[in-house]
């Protein structure tokens, strides 16, 4: 951990899943400070609580700041003396943002300026924005302000030296029981003697674990060039799969109904799209797509192009590699919460 070495990390939203990924990761290293930033105090005093009980030897690293992203001011005031920055701060729910869209026009465009204007002007060393795969080739107003989100990183990154301030975005799937994830939806679903709720047997959709999430973030961290978007190539599977898995473990032979599809949803999910494909870098696990350096001068448009294009595809949760059940559920099982729900629910039974 010699790049956390007595540095202070700030993670915008930092109460969530991901916050709470990072400080199990990190806490007990060799880290100076983690500040989590969010508006909830309520759920800072759980995470507070939790983790005196959890790390009682580390927990004093943790530094918690009331505010909100859409409030610079507030992002200023946590700012002094910070290292770096893992801005997860966002409405993420697809339904929510669909009927509230300037919500997250508010939260996920507008905060991520705040944030990053933020970190600028206090000397940051290094931000990695978290961003989605529904930014790719956007059908609802999450994915939409998510894309508008990654095009305020590339444009903020253009703006200053990336020896002084480096921003780094970061574009990934569903991560596995996540708040507010469909996982534990159904895991409650399975204990109430419900059926499992499913939208479309067929549609797909990329999977990983927070900390493959986590992963993502330190490569972008470690690796990343300013203005960069970094994919992961990860696996994916049918909503039909995973809810076979899930049931396959907990409750084999349990019913799943099919709802169909919700608002604003897609039958798959794309990580990387045509066009970013005509200069992507592929990194082995992961694809790294740089931000267009070149300058506002119009001239340019018109004159010169590609001639050439990269043999790279489309890369989406339909021609990724898709696991079927066993392979979801060993996935599964590598996950603390699900060890625990399983370990309780059979305890029960």
């Amino acid at each position: 951990m010699s790049l956390f070495t007595n540095k202070t990390l700030l993670i915008t939203g930092g109460t969530g899943s991901f916050g709470n990924a990072v400080l199990n990761r990190f806490l007990a290293t060799d880290i100076g400070e983690i500040r989590i930033f969010s508006r909830d105090e309520k759920k800072q005093d759980d995470m507070r609580h939790e983790f005196q009980v959890k790390m009682p030897d580390v927990a004093e690293k943790i530094k918690f700041y009331i505010g909100d992203v859409r409030d610079l001011a507030s992002v200023k005031n946590a700012m002094h003396g910070v290292d770096y920055i893992f801005h997860a701060a966002a409405l993420k729910q697809v339904p929510s943002c669909e009927f509230f869209p300037m919500e997250a026009v508010k939260t996920n465009i507008i905060g991520t300026d705040n944030v990053l204007t933020a970190a600028i002007e206090a000397g940051v060393k290094n931000v990695v924005c978290l961003s989605t795969d529904k930014a790719a080739y956007p059908v609802n107003a999450m994915g939409t302000s998510k894309a508008m989100m990654e095009k305020v990183v590339v444009a903020k990154s253009r703006t200053v030296a990336p020896e002084k301030t480096k921003i780094c975005c970061t574009r990934y799937g569903n991560v596995m029981c996540s708040r507010g994830s469909v996982i534990p939806l159904w895991i409650d679903q399975i204990k109430a003697g419900n059926p499992i709720t499913i939208t479309e047997p067929a549609m797909t959709r990329f999977i990983m674990s927070l900390d493959e999430a986590v992963d993502l973030v330190l490569f972008a961290f470690e690796h990343g060039v300013s203005g960069d978007i970094l994919v992961q190539k990860a696996p994916a599977c049918t909503i039909e799969v995973l809810a076979q898995a899930v049931t396959g473990l907990f409750a084999p032979g349990h019913e799943i109904k099919v709802i169909g599809i919700r608002h604003g949803e897609k039958m798959y999910e794309t990580l990387l799209t045509n066009e970013e494909c005509a200069n992507a870098l592929d990194l082995g696990m992961f694809y790294r797509v740089p931000s267009d350096k070149r300058g506002l001068n119009y001239d340019k448009y018109f004159k010169d192009g590609d001639t050439e294009r990269n043999v790279l595809t489309e890369f989406n949760s339909h021609n990724t590699e898709l696991l079927n059940v066993e392979q979801v559920q060993q996935k599964l099982l590598s996950l603390h919460y699900i060890r625990e729900e399983l370990a309780a629910w059979k305890e029960k039974k």
